[in-house]
């Protein structure tokens, strides 16, 4: 990776962002290029900055993560928003996958996991903190339905269920399976369409909580 990862961070916590900051711009490959105390904020100023990664608090004043969320990527499709939190709560994790994030970090997260998130999440894959996964795991086993019986999948589309959740690009799980980035392509937007999902991250959180993958 020859330039750094552009970040926005938003956040309603003064300190928190400063913290999050300095631990960003010590890592190799990332740096914040600009900060908001809340939605509208980050609003104003997408316009004239090109971030390449947004970390998205989500309970803030004036405008919260998922409608900030909903109107930057209606305005710049291609900006890849992770959700900040400290909590697991299914109406926000549920809000901001259908606002558009491509991942999920909690405000714990460790230095490590941290700059594997942005790397992961500015190559383009989905990114879930680990407590999160295991919070989608335990959410299953407590739910009295299984959507698997029903969704019926050929076995090619529960390999690539299965590595996306290992966290695979389209590229890699075509090298993988040996079949061309197209037909991944294809494979993935019927999965979508048979799951009532609107991206990856949905498919994934959908997975998950309906144990379709091994995590």
């Amino acid at each position: 990776m020859k330039e750094s990862i552009k970040v926005i961070i938003v956040d309603d916590h003064e300190i928190f962002r400063n913290g999050l900051r300095m631990v960003i711009n010590n890592l190799n490959h990332s740096k914040v290029i600009a900060e908001a105390s809340n939605g509208q904020e980050f609003i104003n100023l997408i316009d004239k900055e090109k971030p390449d990664v947004v970390l998205m608090d989500i309970e803030m004043p004036v405008m919260n993560g998922i409608e900030a969320t909903r109107l930057a990527l209606e305005k710049h499709p291609d900006i890849k928003i992770a959700a900040l939190t400290m909590f697991n709560d299914d109406a926000y994790i549920d809000s901001m996958i259908k606002s558009g994030v491509k991942g999920f970090l909690l405000k714990n997260i460790s230095r490590k996991d941290l700059d594997r998130a942005l790397i992961s999440i500015y190559n383009g894959h989905a990114f879930f903190s680990n407590e999160l996964w295991d919070y989608f795991t335990k959410k299953a086993a407590l739910e009295n339905k299984s959507p698997k019986d029903k969704l019926q999948l050929t076995n090619r589309e529960k390999e690539i269920l299965q590595l996306l959740a290992e966290g695979l690009s389209n590229k890699e799980i075509a090298e993988n399976l040996f079949v061309s980035e197209r037909t991944i392509i294809g494979h993935k937007s019927n999965l979508l369409a048979k799951t009532n999902c609107k991206n990856t991250i949905s498919l994934l959180s959908y997975s998950i909580k309906n144990k379709l993958v091994n995590i």
